[in-house]
């Protein structure tokens, strides 16, 4: 049981908080609207649990001949191949059932998602930039999901913030996943072969134009979330022009994930940087208290 909860990755199901992100800058808050939001977040971990099995069985052989990814309980030996399709199928009929106690448009976002992922694994993340652009339409789906999917309209600024956001820490997982292969002359010959074995998409990438994309994104998404705090359409929906108030906490948190990707070799998971930095889990613990503060 260990191993198939290893499998799934639980602690990557921070990121479907997205799908949060529509009731909770909604006009109005009720009991039912959290209710369906709470089904929807379940149908993506599921699905996303879906997709972590899915790049396993994928990669098997690669992970075997991997220094860190054999011990992963798929190439280990630990969970066998019919057990992880058996779990496949599980989680995508969990995922499907969820959807569908909400409406067909969840299920249909939950499927995109699930198909995006097939794509990427096949081909699309050996694709420059692309890769990262694939990443960031995940997320979108789970933003759409938690907006559309339950008859919330999305602000425009908020979903170009959502995008920003998305490639930043797309762009940003690539420049720490440079930073750890970058310096060969200071690799055991382990890391030597991590290296030959470490996505071929980033012999394409450079660090200054990693830096570029990094710094771009990372611009875009205080702006467009300052923007939406003071659009006349959200201070009008609201009723307050409070909301700019939480910008700074989301200017911190993008500055602080800076910090940890340059100096402390963070940012190739982001689940575990948030998890484990307690400045950016303090940061995003006050952002959401004081945007409940406001909106309330």
């Amino acid at each position: 049981m260990k191993n198939l909860v290893r499998l799934m990755r639980p602690h990557q199901y921070i990121k479907n908080g997205f799908v949060l992100i529509g009731p909770l800058f909604s006009p109005q808050w009720d009991a039912a609207s959290w209710g369906e939001a709470a089904f929807v977040f379940l149908a993506f971990c599921a699905m996303a649990s879906a997709v972590y099995v899915l790049n396993d069985l994928v990669d098997i052989e690669a992970d075997r001949q991997h220094p860190s990814k054999r011990s992963r309980p798929l190439p280990s030996g630990a969970i066998s191949i019919f057990e992880a399709r058996l779990l496949l199928f599980v989680l995508v009929a969990i995922s499907i059932v969820l959807s569908l106690v909400v409406n067909i448009w969840i299920l249909l976002f939950s499927s995109s998602y699930f198909v995006l992922n097939v794509f990427y694994s096949w081909r699309l993340k050996h694709v420059v930039i692309l890769d990262v652009f694939v990443i960031s339409a995940g997320f979108m789906l789970r933003i759409l999901a938690g907006t559309v999917g339950l008859d919330i309209m999305p602000s425009s600024w908020l979903l170009l913030c959502g995008f920003m956001l998305t490639l930043f820490l797309g762009f940003s997982k690539r420049r720490a996943e440079l930073l750890l292969v970058h310096n060969l002359s200071s690799l055991n010959s382990d890391q030597r072969a991590e290296k030959a074995l470490t996505r071929k998409v980033l012999d394409d990438y450079s660090p200054i134009m990693l830096e570029q994309f990094i710094g771009v994104t990372a611009g875009c998404t205080i702006l467009s979330y300052g923007l939406y705090t003071v659009s006349p359409q959200t201070v009008a929906l609201h009723g307050t022009g409070n909301l700019v108030y939480t910008l700074p906490f989301v200017a911190y948190g993008i500055f602080r994930y800076l910090f940890l990707l340059h100096q402390k070799a963070r940012g190739s998971d982001t689940a575990k940087d948030l998890l484990s930095d307690k400045h950016l889990l303090l940061t995003c613990a006050a952002w959401l208290v004081c945007t409940v503060m406001v909106l309330s």
